[in-house]
C-alpha cells in the first residue's frame, strides 16, 4: 500500500516551521467522575507528537472522545482529562483550545490540543465546508488514528482531501505494514482465529477469510453455531440456528480449497452462566439438553495449539470462551500461550482479544497488536478503509 509517511517528510526536511495537524485517537475510557481508566491510546499517540515537535513543527492535535452531540459542547465531552495526561507523558504544558475551526495560533516547537472534533457541526457527515476549514489550518495533515480509519469524517477523510499534504503517522503506518504482512503477503500456513458471541456480526469476515486462509479457527458462540452445522447437540448454549446453513457453506468453502474449520471435539459446560458456576469437561457428543457451552475443552485446545505451532501467520480476533471466569478460561489461555510461543508472525485486534492478551501478559510476544476495533474487523472483511483510500489517492498525486 503506497502512502506518504510522516517519517518520510521529516527525513526530507519538509516539516520544520510547518503547521502540522495530527488526527489522533484519544478516545479513552473514563469513569463516572471523568477520570481516565486506561490510557493506552494516549500513550500510543505520543511518538507522532514528539516526532513533529522535534522536527520543529507547529503542532495541533485533535481527537473525538465519547459520543457528543454536534454543535453542543458539554463539559463531559471535553478533552481536558486527555490534555492533563498528555502533559504528564510529554513533560510539558498542553494548552486546550475550544472553537478552533476558524483559526489556531501556534508557533513552531509548540503544541496545542484542539477540543473534541465531534462537537463540530458536520464532522460525522464529512461536511466539505468544515473539512476545508480544517485543511486551511495546516500545511501537513497527519492521520495517526487507525481506530477511526474506517470512518469517512471531516477530521479523518475530508481534511486529507483538501490539506496541502496528507500523510500517515507512525501508528497508522505500522498498522498498514502489519495488515499487509498478515493478509496481503502472508507467510503460509495462514491461520485465522475468529471468535465471539454471534456468527451474524462476523459472517462477512468469516466468508472473506474462508477464501484465503489455510485454517479458520472459530470459538465462543460462533463455534456453537458451527457445531450445530455438523449435527452436534449444544444444549442451551448461545448460538444462531438460523445461520447454520451459512456456517455449513463456510465449512464447504474451506474443504473445497483443501483447508479446514476444526470443530470442537470436547467442550467445557455448566448449568448456569456465572462466576461461581461449576465447570464440567465433556466430549462434544455428550452435551446434555440443559448444558451451556462456555469454553472449548482441553483436547480441542491442544489440537488448535498444534495448528498454531505450525503456522506461518496468525490473525487473532476473539477469545475462545468466557475467559473472564477462570474456570472457562482454559481454551483462551492455551491458544494465547500457543500464539505467544509460535515463531509465526501474529496480529491481534478487538477489545476482548486485547483484554485476554493483557490478562495473560503476552503483549511482547504478539507480532502486532492493532489499536482499532471496528477498523480491524473491516480490514479482516477485506474492505478498503476510507483513510487508506484517501491517503493512497493523495500519494498518487
Amino acid at each position: 500500500m503506497k502512502v506518504l509517511r510522516f517519517s518520510d517528510l521529516i527525513q526530507q526536511g519538509r516539516v520544520a516551521g510547518q503547521r502540522v495537524f495530527i488526527r489522533a485517537d484519544l478516545n479513552v475510557p473514563q469513569d463516572d467522575a471523568g477520570r481516565i481508566t486506561e490510557d493506552t491510546r494516549i500513550r500510543a499517540s505520543i511518538p507522532c507528537i514528539e516526532m513533529a515537535l522535534a522536527a520543529g513543527a507547529a503542532v495541533m492535535v485533535t481527537s473525538h472522545l465519547g459520543r457528543p452531540t454536534e454543535g453542543e459542547f458539554k463539559a463531559e465531552d471535553s478533552l481536558a482529562p486527555v490534555a492533563r495526561r498528555m502533559a504528564e507523558l510529554l513533560g510539558r504544558k498542553v494548552p486546550l483550545l475550544r472553537d478552533w475551526t476558524d483559526g489556531v495560533e501556534v508557533a513552531p516547537g509548540e503544541l496545542v490540543l484542539l477540543e473534541n472534533c465531534r462537537v463540530n457541526k458536520g464532522e460525522k457527515k464529512n461536511d466539505e465546508t468544515l473539512a476545508r476549514k480544517m485543511a486551511a489550518l495546516c500545511d501537513i495533515f497527519v492521520h495517526d488514528a487507525f481506530g477511526t480509519a474506517h470512518r469517512a469524517e471531516a477530521s479523518t477523510y475530508g481534511i486529507a482531501q483538501f490539506a496541502k499534504v496528507a500523510c500517515a503517522g507512525p501508528l497508522l503506518a505500522a498498522e498498514i505494514d502489519a495488515i499487509t504482512k498478515a493478509l496481503k503477503s502472508p507467510k503460509r500456513p495462514l491461520v485465522a482465529i475468529v471468535a465471539g458471541s454471534k456468527v451474524s456480526t462476523k459472517l462477512s469476515i468469516l466468508k472473506s477469510l474462508a477464501a484465503n486462509v489455510d485454517q479458520l479457527i472459530v470459538g465462543g458462540g460462533i463455534a456453537n453455531t458451527f457445531m450445530l452445522a455438523v449435527g452436534l447437540s449444544i444444549g442451551k448454549s448461545l448460538a444462531e440456528p438460523d445461520l447454520v446453513d451459512e456456517a455449513r457453506a463456510i465449512i464447504d468453502m474451506m474443504k473445497a480449497r483443501g483447508a479446514a474449520v476444526p470443530i470442537p471435539i470436547d467442550v467445557v459446560v455448566a448449568d448456569e452462566f456465572s462466576a461461581i458456576a461449576r465447570a464440567n469437561k465433556v466430549t462434544a457428543t455428550e452435551v446434555r439438553p440443559d448444558d451451556l457451552i462456555l469454553d472449548i475443552g482441553p483436547r480441542t485446545a491442544a489440537e488448535l495449539a498444534g495448528i498454531i505451532a505450525r503456522a506461518g501467520t496468525v490473525v487473532w480476533n476473539g477469545p475462545m470462551g468466557v475467559f473472564e471466569y477462570d474456570q472457562f478460561a482454559g481454551g483462551t489461555r492455551t491458544l494465547a500461550a500457543a500464539i505467544a510461543h509460535s515463531p509465526a508472525f501474529s496480529i491481534a485486534g478487538g477489545g476482548d482479544t486485547l483484554a485476554a492478551i493483557a490478562k495473560y501478559g503476552i503483549e511482547k510476544d504478539i507480532g502486532y497488536i492493532s489499536t482499532g476495533g471496528g477498523a480491524f474487523l473491516e480490514v479482516l472483511e477485506g474492505r478498503t478503509l476510507p483513510a487508506f483510500e484517501i491517503l493512497q489517492q493523495r500519494a498518487a498525486g
